[in-house]
C-alpha cells in the first residue's frame, strides 16, 4: 500500500498539489502501463471532490488557510483504490490580523504588569474573621487590592482557598499549608497554586470573601 502526503500547502492550492503528487508517485507505473494516466486524473479528481466537501462546505475554510493531506491507497486492476479509513487531515487557520494584534497588545500589557508585580512585592493583611473562625485576608500590590483569601485553620495547619486579578486572573482551591511562617506560606500559595480562569470568575470568588470578613 502506497501513501499521498500534500505536506503543507494553502486551501486555495490543494487540488492541484494532490494531483501532482499523486501522478508523481505513479510516473513509472504510468511508464510501464500498469496504469493509465486518464485513470491517476479520475482517482485524484475523486479524492479532491471529497477534500472540497471537508475544506469548504463543513469546515469553511479560507483559501489562505493551510492543510496538510495523507491517505493510504493501492493500485488494483489498474485503477488507484483510495483507502479512506486511513484519511488524516490537519488544518491550520489563519487568524485575522486584528485578533492577533489584539492578543500582541494585551500580552504586551500583561508582561508589563508583571514585571510592575516583581518590582512591588505582594503582601498579605488580614482584614476580618467570619463567625466559624475562618480569617480574612486582602492581597495588596503597593495601594492596590489585587485579591483576597480565606484560611480555615485546622490543628496546626491551614486550608486556604481565593483569587486574584492581578497580574493573572487565578483561583486558588483548597490548599492546605503549614501556620508556621504563615505570612510566608500564604505568598507561596498565591505566587505557585494559582489556576488560570476568566477574570469574572476571580471577581465573583473576591467578592464572596470580601462578605465573609463583614
Amino acid at each position: 500500500m502506497a501513501r499521498l502526503n500534500t505536506g503543507f500547502v494553502i486551501v486555495g492550492a490543494y487540488a492541484d498539489k494532490v494531483r501532482r503528487t499523486l501522478f508523481a508517485q505513479l510516473k513509472d507505473k504510468i511508464k510501464s502501463k500498469e496504469i493509465d494516466s486518464k485513470m491517476v486524473a479520475k482517482a485524484a479528481g475523486d479524492l479532491n471532490k471529497l477534500l472540497y466537501e471537508i475544506f469548504v462546505n463543513r469546515l469553511n475554510l479560507d483559501k489562505g488557510d493551510v492543510v496538510r493531506v495523507v491517505v493510504d491507497y493501492d493500485i488494483k486492476d489498474g485503477d488507484v483504490v483510495w483507502n479512506l479509513d486511513s484519511l488524516e487531515v490537519e488544518v491550520f487557520k489563519r487568524i485575522p490580523e486584528e485578533e492577533y494584534t489584539k492578543i500582541i497588545k494585551e500580552s504586551v500589557k500583561r508582561i508589563e504588569e508583571l514585571e510592575e508585580v516583581e518590582e512591588v512585592r505582594m503582601r498579605i493583611e488580614r482584614v476580618g474573621e467570619t463567625d466559624l473562625g475562618d480569617i480574612v485576608y486582602e492581597i495588596r500590590i503597593g495601594d492596590e487590592k489585587i485579591g483576597s483569601l480565606v484560611l480555615t485553620p485546622l490543628d496546626g495547619e491551614g486550608i486556604v482557598r481565593g483569587a486574584l486579578v492581578k497580574p493573572n486572573p487565578v483561583v486558588i482551591e483548597k490548599v492546605r499549608i503549614s501556620m508556621e511562617n504563615l505570612e510566608e506560606e500564604l505568598l507561596r500559595v498565591v505566587e505557585e497554586k494559582g489556576k488560570v480562569v476568566e477574570e469574572e470568575k476571580a471577581k465573583c470568588i473576591i467578592e464572596d470573601i470580601e462578605k465573609m470578613g463583614g
